[in-house]
């Protein structure tokens, strides 16, 4: 009775576990252009991640989304090779030519280099109460 539980039980495990998905959206309007990698290199349960994906060279005119996942075949080749090697989906999908992003249209404030604690508290107050007044966004860049 207990090898049944005990399969039962690995089984269940095995079939409840998702597929693991992270998405970061640019706020920029989608294209058809997709660029997908099925198996990116990751080792050790995923400790050492896999290479930097350039959208830069992949999309001239700017990223819309990438999405990375563990599918379910990623999680197969992860149980063969016990967590060794681990590899992850990524899929990038391009922007439209000429999309402007969410970030693109807020207002922005610069706080300089050497900026005492004060100056910097007194520029994020000013940016919040703009933000308030404007109902826009306000993005605060530190000079180097």
């Amino acid at each position: 009775m207990s090898r049944i539980l005990c399969a039962f039980a690995l089984a269940s495990t095995g079939l409840l576990t998702g597929c693991y998905v992270a998405t970061v959206d640019m706020g920029k309007p989608a294209s058809a252009t997709v660029h997908r990698q099925d198996f990116a290199p990751c080792w050790v349960f995923g400790l050492v991640p896999p290479p930097t994906v350039n959208g830069a060279s992949l999309c001239p005119g700017g990223v819309s989304k990438v999405e990375t996942q563990h599918s379910f075949l990623n999680y197969i080749v992860s149980a063969i090779t016990f967590g060794i090697y681990t590899p992850i989906q990524i899929t990038v999908t391009c922007a439209e030519a000429g999309s402007t992003s969410l970030l693109d249209s807020g207002d922005e404030m610069t706080i300089p280099a050497g900026a005492t604690d004060e100056a910097v508290t007194a520029q994020f107050v000013r940016a919040a109460q703009r933000a308030v007044s404007t109902g826009e966004p306000v993005y605060v860049r530190f000079e180097r």
